[in-house]
């Protein structure tokens, strides 16, 4: 990972290299395709928020929050959430900090915007996202949304 890591607007200058980032072919199955989650987020510019995470000029993950969401609009205790949607780090990127990043760039919009904790959901399965979700400090909430669980993390002021 280099200083130069940034996020970037997606814009028809890059929405390719967007959509040419693939998970590692045993990731398939609990990554949606950028270019679902960009046509999602063209149907729900309001809620959405996608980012390429590029390292200096090489593209290498794609990352797209949303904010302030009801999982569960029929129940109460289900308030507004804001977290991340997607994330898709290369095959050949893996490994390098770059997901960590992104995670923490969407924390920081979330908080920005003033938010207090990010929330994520994931599919369980050998080769699924939730080890690497709580090493970053996510915890199940107990809860569901459709087959995923869900997890949080409180975020610090800052």
């Amino acid at each position: 990972m280099t200083a130069q890591l940034r996020l970037e607007k997606i814009t028809p200058a890059n929405v390719l290299d967007a959509c040419r980032l693939k998970v590692a072919q045993e990731q398939e199955r609990f990554v949606a395709p950028v270019a679902r989650s960009l046509a999602e987020a063209y149907a729900d510019p309001v809620t959405a928020w996608p980012r390429l995470v590029v390292d200096g000029d090489r593209p290498v993950a794609f990352v797209m929050a949303f904010f302030d969401v009801r999982f569960d609009a029929d129940d109460p205790q289900d308030g507004p959430r804001s977290g991340l949607w997607r994330l898709a780090v290369d095959a050949g990127e893996q490994g390098r900090g770059y997901g960590r990043f992104a995670v923490d760039e969407v924390s920081r919009e979330i908080r920005r915007r003033g938010g207090n904790r990010v929330t994520v959901t994931w599919c369980e399965g050998e080769h699924g996202p939730e080890g690497f979700y709580l090493r970053l400090g996510f915890r199940r909430t107990g809860g569901t949304s459709g087959e995923q669980v869900v997890g949080e993390k409180d975020l610090l002021p800052g």
